[in-house]
């Protein structure tokens, strides 16, 4: 006999949304818990069956801490800014606020299927004008502080998309969209000065309670390193080219400079009979992205300019190169190369036949460069010194003699925060006739998105908003001075930079949220979500979110106290014998083997990432339809650690729906009544057991080992499946833990159970700790020290009584027959030896 799952998650979905179950009641005397998901970008595919693993945890967590008595926020809104609306747009002519409003709904009803306790009263939309009006108002005071600034910036520009896209969005050279070459050009574009952040952004990464790893990839980032700027003179001429080094040291050994082939210099410094060769290098080196340019594996390539740089400590002459792994972004532009004790300079010296000079003492340069530590050599006054002693003896040195000093800096650049795209928040800023720039006030905010039909590409690198001229045009009412206003949008990141803090306070029409509350409910106790967004979500978050703690808008330093990531569940997927994919749909079993329907190749199961085209995305509505949403829940749950990386499969599916089934089964007679032998009589054979599971879902549920709380959930079933009474007060305590993680189930199962009200809030179950005190120990026997039996006996035993119990064990009389028993050693609860001969 099974349940009925339709009837019933339809009939708690319906009942929750009546009573508002879900509601934040904030009672100021309870401890209060935010729990908080990531929230989705809406796209046109809906749902898939990698949203739910993240949000059931949270969920998990926010449905226990309720009946723990904590006031829990758990919100739930829309990411719903960026690209895939605004392409669609423009191929099908529709407006994207339509394509995402439909996408909502849809996004919404599959959540609402899966039975989370969303407060559905704080829902939000970052495409809505009341929500970016505080985007908007937050770029205006960044402004004010002199953190958003314009500049003339190298982008990754698109002519086809008609759009400057973003490094991570570069692969190979092509748009990672419709795979179209991708041109470096300058462009007039706004920045956030994030490298502001940069000591205070690393420094309280110790503050929160984070992964390690993710911890790794910010201080990865944002790339502290301490050393020096030195200049260097062009030879027969006034410029100056300045190079940051961490190996101030090696200074007498550097014998060539690399500057980006992007910055102006190098223009004005190349000779006439280097050019050409410049020029074309220039060009080629335009069409690769920054990633590109810096992969360390890839064949070294580069154009000398003809000039000349001195090496400020000797005097010598050395030779000023381009080449593509130098950055224009990246510190000041240019490098100083020392081939004798660096592998990628070694390897450009070697290519282009440029003078190596050991200072280092060690290691055979013909051979390699000596990236080991040693005593300096060739070096004049540093000679004999180690490395720490000759970096601090040269950066006093570089300041004595005025050419050069010790330096922090960072591998964070700031962030580039224009977009030329229609579907953003409008840049809330007006350039005026004359020369100057303001924002808009805030008593005009939101500056609404204007409706247009045209969101084709400007073409000129402009966004689409560029042709609306109505909207752009603008007079001043008291001078009548003539301004345009900024024709750039924010990018996506922006909206989710801060909507955290929204939640907590989603209709103020005064502020971005009340100070009180925002005191109330920060930090963000839990941040479930991917670990695709391990830096530059949470970098943006941070840094908003310390530059609002700043101006005194938010209480504290940091948004997010605890951070986890969930792994990705894979797709079911083949691959051939030359590893290739092969969809899903060219592939059946034969003989109990997979083979490629088509050629009869057998194939290989391997997981990979659910995609379109491999044709194995799971959509949760047939899940839901099949099985249930509380066997989706459960299944997810218990496939294995939340954090790691597990493959789909029907058959774990089918292993949660069994699970559950058994539950029922043991609850529930065929009438659909509560069984008879459910009572409350209770002979104690479930009380240890009960006791344990308690303690044990509780405590791995608080630990997000969600798994594992599952398993101790199946050990009560196979125990209570085993005994004639069912105490009634340990039926119910196990519905109240299986809630969280299955609540349609678990609603249904407590009404059968007698009870009038929901279980929401209901108090949480809890454990006796002397139920947990095992009542037999296993006490060994041994003769002459050898283990001859085992046996479970009450604790506590004398001395006596354990001597006495061993002596009588027939196993032990076997072995001391005809022998004297000498001496009886005795731990209790443990041992007993028994020395004869």
């Amino acid at each position: 006999m099974s349940y009925d799952h339709k009837q019933i998650e339809k009939k708690w979905q319906k009942y929750w949304a009546k009573h508002n179950s879900f509601t934040t009641h904030d009672d100021p005397n309870k401890e209060k818990f935010y729990a908080l998901d990531m929230f989705p970008y809406p796209s046109g595919q809906g749902l898939h069956v990698g949203h739910p693993e993240g949000y059931t945890a949270t969920d998990i967590l926010s449905r226990m801490k309720r009946s723990q008595g904590y006031s829990v926020l758990h919100p739930m809104g829309w990411d719903a800014f960026g690209l895939p609306a605004e392409q669609y747009a423009l191929d099908t002519g529709n407006d994207p606020a339509d394509f995402t409003k439909k996408n909502i709904e849809t996004f919404k009803r599959q959540i609402n299927s899966l039975g989370f306790s969303y407060d559905w009263n704080r829902e939000i939309n970052t495409t809505d004008p009341e929500y970016y009006k505080w985007t908007q108002w937050i770029f205006t005071k960044l402004y004010e502080h002199g953190l958003a600034y314009e500049a003339e910036v190298a982008v990754n520009w698109v002519p086809e998309l008609g759009t400057v896209i973003s490094n991570e969005e570069v692969i190979d050279g092509k748009s990672e969209r419709g795979g179209y070459d991708v041109v470096r050009k300058p462009m007039r574009q706004w920045m956030l000065k994030i490298t502001a952040y940069a000591d205070r952004l690393l420094d309280d990464l110790e503050l929160v309670d984070w992964p390690e790893n993710i911890k790794d990839m910010q201080r990865n980032w944002i790339g502290r390193s301490e050393g020096a700027n030195v200049d260097f003179k062009v030879k027969g001429s006034n410029d100056i080219i300045t190079v940051f080094t961490t190996r101030a040291d090696t200074l007498f050994g550097a014998s060539y400079l690399v500057v980006a082939p992007e910055l102006k210099i190098v223009d004005e410094i190349t000779t006439p009979e280097q050019k050409a060769a410049v020029i074309a290098y220039q060009k080629e080196v335009s069409k690769k992205s920054d990633l590109d340019r810096t992969d360390l594996s890839k064949t070294k390539t580069g154009a000398f300019t003809g000039a000349y740089a001195i090496n400020p400590v000797n005097g010598n002459e050395i030779p000023i190169w381009i080449a593509d792994y130098v950055l224009g972004s990246y510190g000041t532009g240019a490098v100083m190369a020392v081939p004798a004790h660096d592998e990628r300079d070694y390897a450009f010296a070697d290519k282009f036949g440029i003078k190596m000079i050991q200072v280092i003492e060690g290691g055979d340069i013909t051979k390699e460069a000596y990236t080991g530590d040693g005593l300096h050599i060739n070096s004049g006054f540093l000679d004999g010194l180690t490395k720490d002693e000759a970096n601090e003896k040269m950066y006093q040195w570089l300041e004595e003699n005025g050419c050069g000093k010790k330096e922090v800096t960072y591998r964070l650049r700031d962030w580039l925060f224009s977009r030329q795209r229609y579907w953003g928040e409008p840049i809330p800023v007006i350039h005026w006739e004359d020369g100057t720039t303001t924002t808009v006030p805030e008593s005009e905010l939101p500056l609404r998105l204007p409706k247009t039909d045209d969101i084709k590409p400007s073409g000129t690198g402009e966004s689409p908003l560029a042709n609306i001229t109505e909207w752009i045009n603008v007079v001043d009412p008291e001078t009548g001075k003539k301004g345009k206003r900024e024709t750039n949008t924010m990018p996506q990141w922006a909206g989710s930079s801060w909507y955290h803090l929204r939640y907590i306070d989603p209709h103020n029409k005064n502020e971005l949220a009340n100070y009180e509350k925002l005191e109330r409910w920060l930090p963000v106790d839990i941040y479930i979500g991917g670990a695709e967004h391990a830096v530059l979500h949470l970098l943006y978050a941070r840094f908003w979110h310390k530059f609002l703690y700043d101006i005194g808008v938010v209480p504290t330093k940091e948004p997010y106290q605890k951070l986890y990531n969930q792994g990705m569940i894979l797709g079911q997927s083949f691959r051939d014998s030359r590893g290739v994919l092969v969809p899903t749909n060219m592939v059946e079993k034969r003989d109990g083997v997979w083979v490629n329907s088509e050629t009869g190749e057998k194939l290989e199961e391997a997981p990979a990432k659910m995609s379109k085209s491999l044709k194995n995305v799971v959509n949760p509505d047939d899940v839901v339809e099949k099985y249930g949403a509380d066997t989706l829940r459960m299944y997810e749950m218990f496939m294995g650690p939340l954090d790691a990386s597990i493959a789909w499969s029907e058959n774990g599916l089918e292993g949660s729906r069994k699970f559950l089934d058994r539950v029922w089964r043991l609850i529930v007679d065929e009438n659909n009544k509560m069984r008879d032998r459910i009572t409350t009589v209770n002979d104690g054979r479930l009380t240890k057991v009960y006791n344990q599971t308690v303690k044990k879902a509780t405590e791995d549920m608080e630990n997000l080992h969600f798994n594992t709380a599952i398993s101790q959930l199946m050990v009560f079933v196979n125990e209570a499946n085993k005994v004639d009474v069912l105490p009634y007060e340990y039926i119910e305590g196990f519905v109240q833990l299986l809630a969280p993680i299955a609540p349609h189930i678990g609603e249904e199962l407590w009404s059968i159970l007698g009870n009038e009200d929901s279980l929401t809030n209901a108090p949480w179950p809890t454990y006796d700790e002397a139920a947990l005190i095992e009542d037999e120990v296993e006490v060994v026997f041994q003769v002459n020290g050898k283990v001859r039996a085992k046996l479970s006996i009450a604790r506590g035993l004398s001395k006596e009584e354990l001597e006495e119990k061993a002596l009588a064990t027939e196993e032990i009389q076997s072995f001391i027959e005809g022998k004297t028993v000498r001496k009886v050693i005795v731990v209790p609860d443990k041992l007993v030896n028994i020395v004869a001969n």
